[in-house]
């Protein structure tokens, strides 16, 4: 433990609501919810509004939608808040070079190793200015907390929200924790924390009482031990700057499930594809290739494959993954479908044989071939993809939009920016039959906008990047991902916005 709270834990107020609050002036101040809006989807986020209605994360989105029918229900733009979340991780950066991200809008900070605070004066002064930097970059909010452990500073935080700032001194651990629920402290989940209640444990408190003897009883050596110290508030854990990936996946959950064999095989090439475009981002190759089959009656099954070196090659990954398909029975249909790649590293091992195949294979059918998504754009068997990246939602934890069928045609999602070559920019409130509801309006006007209704193909209607919610900010286009208006893939352990 620190003799001063210069530990800081910052973490962004309903995050994604947030960012969609702030970018459609229509929406500010009323429910807002972030996340798949399928059958399957589920809540990534809700703003303040709508958690008054009960509405919160990973809650199934049917259920939201009866608590808080008249909220706006919107898909994720995980590439405009990537880019929001790289602005305010630049501004950790300056205040330390140990910067530990948990996701994209949380993170820890040592203030120690920046050399701008040794007390609690002047971590309370970082804190305060930190939070009047990210509103003024990002016209968002973030609530900090401050402590002498990484356990207490995450605490602070979530007792400072919305928009506020906790500092608890170092010395005032225990009784501070005292009271709280034994599922506060980092470790002790559902299974742990109904263990320990079947034991007469429910407080802090209750864990000191019981001992660490009792405690190792109970949950084991390891456990128990970690439990009864952190219960004492003896948190010694270091802010890491950088964690290593274990892993880069993608999954899409679909709102009908799929019979299909061939259609099932289309969409493991184009989730193996848009894999090795996340491992690329990253930096990384991968040396097991890991598939995903939840099926009908919701069991969920596993198959993997260690190649002879990391690679990534789409062609190999995309192999790889079929091979596996063929290890599974999908007769009674698959809800959803996932390709992942295991044992990173930095380098790549060519694969030749795999090489020379792909140079036969281009060679041979260069007219005939395709992407995995534009064979499907072209309806095999009478069924055509959603557009690249319509499941990326279900990726980061998101049930997908709705990827179940797709007509070839360009896809108007709930939230997303468009710009109409008379009227200017505007978001999708929503589309079906064939027509599409847009409210035009930006992130600085001072009311809300107007709303205009098209047909779906209208030329002059097209998917557009976000517009920066504070002049000169960022505006989210990341390549080609942002002008397709589609709920862009996340980055590794992405989570929903508290």
């Amino acid at each position: 433990m620190r003799a001063a709270p210069t530990i800081l834990h910052l973490d962004m107020d309903a995050f994604f609501a947030a960012a969609e609050q702030a970018s459609k002036p229509s929406l500010r101040g009323k429910p807002v919810v972030v996340g798949g809006l399928g059958p399957r989807g589920v809540v990534a986020t809700a703003s303040y509004e709508a958690r008054r209605f009960g509405v919160h994360s990973a809650m199934p989105m049917g259920q939201a939608r009866r608590l808080a029918p008249n909220a706006a229900y919107l898909v994720p733009r995980f590439a405009f808040y990537r880019a929001i979340s790289g602005q305010v991780m630049e501004l950790l950066g300056r205040l330390s070079p140990l910067v530990e991200p948990l996701s994209l809008d949380e993170a820890f900070v040592d203030l120690e190793a920046g050399g701008l605070a040794d007390d609690s004066a002047g971590a309370r002064a970082v804190g305060e200015r930190l939070r009047a930097e990210i509103l003024a970059t990002t016209g968002l909010t973030g609530s900090v907390g401050l402590a002498g452990s990484k356990m207490l500073a995450k605490i602070a935080s979530e007792e400072a929200k919305p928009d506020g700032l906790v500092l608890y001194e170092p010395g005032t651990e225990r009784a501070l924790l005292a009271p709280r629920s034994v599922r506060i402290i980092p470790g002790v989940g559902p299974a742990t924390g109904d263990h320990l209640r079947r034991a007469g444990i429910t407080t802090v408190a209750d864990v000191v009482e019981a001992g660490e003897d009792e405690l190792v009883r109970i949950l084991g050596r390891s456990h128990g031990a970690s439990l009864y110290r952190m219960a004492l508030g003896h948190d010694d854990r270091p802010v890491v700057a950088e964690r290593d990936a274990k892993s880069v996946s993608v999954e899409d959950t679909f709102d009908i499930d799929l019979h299909d064999r061939l259609r099932i095989r289309l969409e493991v090439e184009r989730l193996a594809e848009r894999c090795v475009a996340r491992l690329r981002g990253s930096g990384h190759s991968g040396r097991t290739i890991v598939l995903k089959v939840r099926r009908f009656d919701f069991s969920t099954l596993t198959r993997s494959e260690t190649l002879r070196g990391p690679t990534d090659d789409p062609l190999v990954v995309r192999e790889a993954a079929e091979r596996l398909l063929e290890l599974v029975d999908t007769t009674g249909g698959v809800r959803l479908l996932g390709v992942g790649v295991s044992g990173l590293a930095d380098y790549t091992q060519e694969d030749l044989f795999a090489q020379a195949e792909a140079e036969a294979e281009a060679g041979a059918g260069a007219d005939s071939s395709g992407t995995a998504a534009e064979e499907a754009g072209r309806g095999a068997a009478g069924e055509a993809a959603g557009p690249p990246g319509a499941g990326d939602a279900a990726a980061d934890g998101v049930a997908g939009p709705g990827t179940a069928v797709e007509a070839v045609v360009r896809r108007w999602a709930p939230g997303h920016d468009v710009r109409h070559a008379v009227l200017g920019a505007g978001w999708v409130q929503g589309s079906g039959l064939g027509r599409v509801t847009v409210r035009f309006e930006e992130p600085g006007s001072t009311a809300p906008g107007r709303v205009r209704t098209f047909a779906v193909d209208d030329p002059e209607l097209e998917p557009s990047d976000p517009l920066p919610l504070v002049p000169g900010g960022v505006t989210g286009a990341e390549g080609a991902d942002a002008p397709a208006a589609r709920a862009g893939a996340g980055s590794v352990g992405e989570v929903g916005a508290a």
